[in-house]
């Protein structure tokens, strides 16, 4: 239950980990512009680390559906200068990218983990990570991609399906040199997924521990819980904690979240009545 990463192997065991979304991009589905300029990014990073955000995840390509990639030149021009000052706050920093290029110049440049919603499928991003003989990686699993994921996603199986297809690419990852402690893996809520596969794969994510590896879960802010609850965006950040609190009854051991404070003091309760270890699949 240790995450290795470049600097830091991160205690999994002890109690969840908070990773804290710092969106340095214009066009986030939860807060899209409020980070753009680096000055707020950095900003943003300074406030999550003060709240009590264990890791930063740094990313400048919006994947809200319907989006289209960056290139990767204008990805790096927003998360390179918000990476050099994350580096010095004394907590592991995630680059959230699909970009050989950026993961390269990123890893480069003092990250300690690449989060690729990907999986490392796109031409380069594999080899520049087994290229790196320390760094964490995070594998998602997505349906299609940004642009067209949620336009009509079908299963015959979610669980199946996602469970496979991360199978898949951590027998990939560790075929190309990535050691198997350095891999978290990510079910990718809201990637490609309606609202019943996103509930029917959540009831049942704790069967995906059974891949080897730990998992990492984001449920912060996302579409399903507007559905559930009929919130907008800005007003879900209870049911989003609720989310977190249910993924680690589930097995996650980090939940990547917007509202860092509220999922900290949420889980100090949670540790504190002895629940911090606790995975149940009948939760």
């Amino acid at each position: 239950m240790t995450w290795q990463t470049a600097r830091f192997a991160i205690d999994l065991a002890a109690r969840p980990q908070v990773m804290g979304i710092v969106n340095a991009t214009p066009d986030s589905f939860s807060d899209g512009g409020h980070h753009a300029a680096a000055s707020q990014a950095c900003a943003h990073c300074d406030r999550l680390v003060a709240e009590g955000a264990d890791i930063l995840d740094i990313g400048g390509e919006s994947t809200r559906p319907g989006s289209l990639p960056p290139p990767p030149h204008l990805e790096l021009e927003r998360v390179l200068p918000v990476i050099r000052h994350a580096v010095t706050l004394g907590v592991p920093v995630s680059v959230d990218t699909s970009q050989a290029e950026v993961m390269a110049a990123a890893l480069d440049a003092g990250v300690d983990i690449v989060n690729d919603v990907r999986a490392l499928q796109l031409p380069g991003a594999l080899s520049v990570v087994a290229a790196h003989p320390r760094a964490g990686v995070c594998l998602m699993h997505m349906q299609g991609q940004p642009l067209t994921m949620q336009q009509s996603p079908e299963y015959e199986d979610v669980l199946a399906d996602v469970a496979g297809f991360l199978a898949r690419r951590l027998k990939a990852a560790t075929d190309a040199g990535i050691a198997a402690e350095r891999i978290v893996l990510d079910p990718g809520y809201g990637f490609g997924k309606a609202l019943e596969h996103n509930l029917a794969l959540f009831r049942q994510q704790a069967q995906l521990l059974s891949l080897g590896r730990p998992l990492l879960v984001g449920w912060s802010r996302k579409g399903t819980l507007g559905q559930l609850t009929g919130r907008p965006v800005d007003q879900r950040m209870p049911a989003s904690v609720g989310a977190a609190l249910a993924a680690v009854a589930r097995g996650a051991r980090i939940v990547r979240v917007h509202d860092v404070a509220a999922t900290v003091d949420a889980l100090k309760a949670w540790n504190a009545a002895g629940l911090g270890a606790a995975v149940d699949p009948a939760f």
